[in-house]
């Protein structure tokens, strides 16, 4: 397996990999990441669908990436995903994916001219004191110190970042500014969480600094992701002639270590490119410090299907992909009526149980207990709020500016409620929701990143909450007079409340190896997937990487002869590094940065000597100077 750039290999048929048509693949769970690997089995490593076996311990495909008419419920979306158009392999792939709305087209150009039409973009990014506009402006609001911070962090290497949190680096002059409440709300950020993980994020998304206030950078589907992304993939691999096995627990994966060693891999391969090549041969894609080459192969699946436990026996020539943890783990719902429970107890036939049986018997394999052995520390709630008619919309309409029945963008990412104890943030995205959602309905996102605090107006913790009591809350920031609120919770919208213990688990201060590569030094047969495994460069907690690591693992097990697109290079683009400077700055040029005497008088000298050089131009193109 090796990185391309660039349309030469973009749109290039790889050959047929020797010897497919004898194996079998077993792909563990039915997430972004595994029905990746299961398209790329399937497109790129051409291997017959029907040995392709997927397995899923609940009734339905798509992971973290739901959404569903649950009856006696109504409508649940955990959560939700933002893409951008530098998500490389996720393009790559739905490219081939057709789509299940319209008849003879890509989800990818289905998804290329919705965007293009109705770009999004937000009218009001966050509100305070019951429903105003915040009049943040858009502005960062950092000061030199802490646009100092920032860019400190950022040229940190990333071994002096292990199992520190990002308060390590961030003071009050960056964690109390509008940029980390853009920031944290975003992506979900906790003051604890990973300063390494909080650097990819500015690296990989550095190209994005601009448009972090509005959300103009920001791309979403036409519905929940359910329906516009897992389903037409899932329908692509049925076609094919892919089992799909429900209801189907993997409790472990039994490995035999030893016997010599295994396949011997280049890590990244060299590829067509100089740049590639380079990095690939100078130690620039860091491998686990407890990898070895000694042998490695999975020799047995032991699965739990409607309580009878049997094992898939593996030899050679059976592929494993395993969807190592999970984000949406352990997962409750409550109701209108009822809060969600607090269950973050590991059971077999979960990802962590199932990875924490995998871990102990090599140390490649990671260490899951650094991601969810503390859900106080990884959870957060969110809600889906159904408007039943037209009491609610208008206060709705007041604060985003846009008529919410268009079908069009209406909030344009989450409104953040500034003064929320919950620190609450909402979204409408495009509606309806879900192609059955009746046309007078809306259905609202909501989530808390401080479930345990009291509510500004329920006076309690989230976590307590029944699902009309969130809508009290939300209803309450948004304006609506008190003496309306509980009527319109309890009558005219349907609530339901989710738990999520694990849902940033992966924001979790870490080291190398705690994550195992997807395809582990030595490994004979089988690789890792989703967002607790590791691949360079790329940041997790996105589409993108999930998808990834699923292309990286058939590629790197198949032998596939085509390039896995590099990530976005933006963090080595010039250009972005000067107009992220600029703009974390608010517009403000770096020469108007108070600096003392002797700064001035070298800053003065440098630019005197670049003065008529293709260097000032470009400092003054981005308004640097």
């Amino acid at each position: 397996m090796y990185y391309s750039s660039g349309n030469y290999e973009a749109f290039a048929r790889p050959k047929k990999p020797a010897g497919v048509d004898s194996k079998h693949a077993y792909i563990i769970g039915t997430g972004l990441a595994a029905l990746s690997s299961a398209c790329y089995l399937v497109r790129d490593g051409q291997m017959p669908g029907d040995h392709i076996h997927i397995l899923e311990k609940d009734p339905v495909p798509g992971g973290a990436c739901d959404g569903l008419d649950i009856p006696g419920l109504g409508y649940v979306m955990r959560g939700g995903r933002e893409m951008d158009n530098h998500f490389e392999v996720m393009w790559d792939l739905f490219r081939s994916i057709p789509s299940i709305e319209t008849e003879g087209v890509s989800v990818l150009a289905e998804y290329y001219w919705l965007n293009k039409e109705d770009p999004n973009y937000s009218l009001c990014r966050a509100t305070k004191d019951l429903g105003k506009d915040a009049g943040l402006k858009g502005k960062f609001g950092l000061s030199d110190k802490a646009s100092m911070e920032i860019m400190k962090l950022f040229f940190t290497p990333d071994e002096d970042l292990y199992d520190k949190p990002i308060t390590d680096f961030f003071d009050d002059e960056v964690l109390n500014s509008n940029f980390w409440l853009y920031w944290r709300t975003m992506f979900a950020f906790e003051n604890w969480h990973s300063a390494l993980e909080m650097k990819l994020y500015i690296k990989r998304y550095i190209h994005h600094i601009g448009g972090l206030p509005d959300f103009s950078a920001l791309r979403f589907t036409r519905y929940n992701q359910y329906e516009s992304m897992i389903l037409p993939m899932v329908k692509y691999l049925e076609s094919h002639g892919v089992e799909f096995r429900y209801n189907t627990k993997v409790e472990n994966v039994e490995f035999a270590i030893g016997g010599g060693d295994g396949p011997k891999r280049e890590h990244t391969g060299i590829g067509q490119d100089t740049i590639q090549k380079i990095q690939a041969t100078s130690g620039f894609f860091k491998r686990n410090p407890a990898s070895t080459p000694t042998k490695k192969l999975a020799v047995r699946i032991d699965v739990s299907q409607e309580g009878e436990k049997s094992s898939i026996d593996l030899t050679e020539n059976d592929l494993v992909f395993i969807t190592n943890g999970g984000c949406v783990e352990n997962s409750t719902m409550g109701s209108q009526n009822s809060p969600a429970a607090w269950n973050p107890d590991l059971k077999p036939g979960g990802g962590w149980d199932m990875w924490r049986r995998i871990a102990e018997q090599d140390p490649s394999f990671g260490h899951p207990e650094k991601f969810c052995s503390d859900p106080n520390a990884t959870k957060w709630m969110s809600a889906t709020v159904t408007t039943l008619d037209d009491e609610i919309p208008p206060y709705i309409q007041k604060i985003c500016k846009r008529d919410p029945f268009s079908g069009k963008v209406v909030t344009g990412g989450i409104v953040t409620v500034q003064d929320s104890n919950w620190l609450m943030s909402w979204t409408l995205n495009r509606q309806q929701q879900f192609r059955d959602q009746p046309k007078d309905q809306l259905c609202v996102w909501v989530y808390g990143l401080f479930p345990d605090k009291p509510g500004n107006y329920v006076k309690k913790p989230m976590t307590e909450c029944t699902g009309e009591e969130i809508c009290e809350e939300w209803l309450y920031h948004m304006g609506v007079p008190t003496d309306k609120i509980e009527p319109l919770a309890k009558h005219h919208a349907n609530t339901v409340p989710v738990m999520m213990p694990y849902i940033t688990a992966f924001f979790m201060p870490r080291a190398a190896g705690d994550r195992p590569d997807v395809v582990p030094d030595g490994a004979v047969n089988f690789a890792f997937l989703g967002q607790f495994a590791e691949t360079p460069r790329d940041t997790i907690f996105t589409t993108e990487y999930s998808m990834r690591t699923g292309m990286e693992a058939v590629y790197t097990l198949l032998g596939v002869d085509r390039g896995v697109p590099e990530v976005w290079g933006s963090v080595y683009d010039v250009r972005n590094l000067l107009n992220a400077t600029v703009k974390l700055r608010d517009g403000a040029p770096v020469t108007d940065m108070k600096l003392n005497f002797i700064e001035k008088a070298v800053v003065k000298k440098v630019l005197k000597k670049l003065d008529g050089t293709d260097i000032a131009t470009l400092l003054r193109e981005y308004h640097v100077i």
